[in-house]
């Protein structure tokens, strides 16, 4: 491959890295990269993070990027996760080609390179406990002390790591380790495990294989493998980067065809509001916290795609935040911010009443349907319009309707004129309350012929302009208000304290007597709308049956709020 230009202008110091290596002529001119999750549960917004970075470079420097499914722990994988992550890298709008591989691909040959580290006297089978293997292994502040089973012979752990793999042993009895340096300051160099005994059923292997390797020794070869040259991860590998290079080197020595990526650490995502370990998204799930990994309320991408979040709102975020080695905690208003960018330019305007009250405009025909022209969208025009009906009944929202309203208070009230959106311009004459309850059940109101679109040809000032929908021809919905899923910033502060206990009871809010003007008869789910002064919609992907609207009951999930309410809190 002849040496590619990079971009004019690097984004972070990774790509300063690169600019480097090419023009050293490092790697033959080739960028190679690679987006390696492990399949134990849904990505997230973290992973969004790693995925547009790999995939960015490999497109800014016309390389190639890899995915590749770190399968290697039977116990927590599963089919439905490679799946879950194909489609999340899909939504994000990357495409690896043909280029989709498993690290339980290359098990044979993780086996015959081990083989090789035992020839070479560079690992052994070890009997410890997991206990005593803690307590051999030292601390930060003192050094480890060597296995009794270290000084093995060759030939006995060549014949030992044999029988390990014909399943002569139960889980947990014997593991390959390393034999690096039980003195090492870096406690990752402290003779690690390279193998472990687990009968487990794999997802993709079946039952071929009761010995696993580990996560640090089978993703350096993994890489090696596939000839990566950046192997992009997270800062918490940093201190693992030595051991990933000690391998290697070792392998090196076996096989000199096996390349040598350089690893290269970057800060991983933090979000306000939300948690983003597994271990803990997964708790959400098996405690029903919350409805599954796509759930709105929840950090996956699979949950914000559900939620209306777009792929561009995601990779405008992610470029935005930037790719530094400095951990820092991400606002998630800015989040939402990046997803109202977007919505705001794509997103048709529509009319809906999340919490309706009826309204009989007394001097308009019974029988009689006005069809207003409204536009789908205030500046771009090739969205086009459509009809509103406009009839003797209409619902408005609750809210906008005060008998005893304050002074700043612009929308309707008794004797006072309103608005309606693209409509006309009414007046409340008459509070219909209910005799018991005392609750306001409907106003009676006029309206101005001449103010038709809602122009004033006399000049009166009405200040006040709300949005309402036909009650003739509304549709029916249901609209699930969603919110951030916990309510502090940092749920996970305290160790001390169950994350759960801080989960924000009002993240979702069902209202389900809510109505749609009837442009939305043919929503399909997942598209996107603004409900006018309310907020961004998009049509879930739970339809069930409803005879008003045509067989099907419309469900409408808040991706965000018009302005970020919770500067205030």
């Amino acid at each position: 491959m002849t040496q590619q230009t990079p971009p004019v202008t690097p984004k972070n110091f990774i790509y300063h890295i690169i600019d480097e290596d090419l023009a050293a002529g490092k790697n033959q001119g080739k960028v190679i990269t690679r987006f390696p999750p492990e399949p134990n549960g849904y990505l997230h917004i973290g992973h969004a993070k790693s995925i547009c970075l790999n995939f960015g470079i490999a497109r800014d420097y016309h390389g190639i990027c890899n995915l590749r499914f770190d399968d290697t722990n039977p116990t927590t994988e599963e089919a439905e996760y490679v799946n879950a992550i194909i489609a999340a890298v899909k939504w994000l709008g990357f495409d690896w080609q043909e280029r989709m591989y498993y690290a339980s691909d290359y098990f044979e040959k993780f086996f015959t390179y081990a083989v090789a580290l035992i020839k070479k006297d560079k690992a052994y089978v070890c009997d410890l406990t997991p206990e005593e293997m803690r307590e051999y292994r030292g601390t930060l502040t003192s050094p480890g002390k060597n296995s009794p089973y270290r000084q093995r012979t060759i030939e006995e752990n060549l014949d030992l790591f044999l029988r390990m793999r014909r399943g002569e042993f139960t889980d947990g009895t014997k593991v390959l380790r390393a034999k690096i340096d039980m003195q090492a300051p870096n406690i990752n160099l402290r003779d690690p495990v390279i193998y472990r005994i687990r009968h487990e059923h794999h997802h993709r292997t079946m039952d071929n294989w009761c010995i696993y390797p580990m996560y640090d020794y089978a993703h350096c070869v993994s890489d090696a493998i596939e000839n990566i040259t950046h192997s992009i991860c997270t800062l918490e590998f940093e201190d693992h980067r030595p051991l990933y290079d000690w391998f290697l080197e070792q392998l090196r020595d076996t096989d000199p065809n096996l390349s040598h990526p350089q690893q290269i650490e970057f800060a991983r995502l933090n979000l306000t509001y939300t948690v983003t370990s597994k271990r803990k998204l997964l708790e959400l799930v098996t405690t029903n916290a919350v409805a599954g990994w796509d759930d709105p309320r929840m950090p996956t991408i699979a949950g914000i795609k559900r939620r209306g979040f777009t792929p561009a709102a995601i990779r405008n975020f992610c470029d935005k935040i930037g790719v530094t080695k400095q951990e820092s905690t991400v606002e998630m208003s800015y989040l939402e911010e990046c997803v109202r960018e977007d919505l705001n330019a794509i997103a048709p305007r529509v009319m809906a009443v999340l919490k309706p009250l009826r309204v009989v405009i007394t001097n308009f025909p019974c029988e009689h349907t006005d069809q207003l022209d409204a536009p789908y969208h205030p500046t771009d025009i090739s969205m086009g319009s459509r009809q509103l009906p406009f009839a003797r009944e209409i619902y408005i929202e609750q809210d906008d309707f005060m008998e005893i309203p304050p002074k700043d208070f612009f929308r309707l009230r008794p004797g006072g004129e309103v608005r309606l959106r693209y409509a006309y311009v009414i007046k409340c004459n008459e509070v219909i309350k209910n005799s018991t309850t005392g609750a306001i059940e409907e106003l009676r109101c006029t309206y101005d012929p001449a103010t038709r679109g809602g122009n004033i040809p006399d000049g009166r000032k009405v200040k006040g302009t709300i949005h309402w929908v036909a009650a003739n021809s509304a549709l029916k919905a249901e609209v699930r208000l969603y919110d951030r899923l916990f309510s502090v910033a940092n749920p996970t502060a305290n160790k001390e304290v169950d994350f759960k206990t801080h989960l924000n009871p009002q993240s979702l809010i069902v209202l389900s007597e809510c109505f749609v003007e009837p442009s939305l008869i043919e929503a399909k789910p997942e598209e996107k709308f603004q409900f006018e002064r309310l907020g961004y919609f998009c049509v879930d992907v739970d339809q069930s049956d409803n005879s008003r609207n045509n067989g099907r009951k419309l469900i409408f999930n808040r991706t965000v709020t018009l302005k970020d309410g919770w500067k205030k809190k």
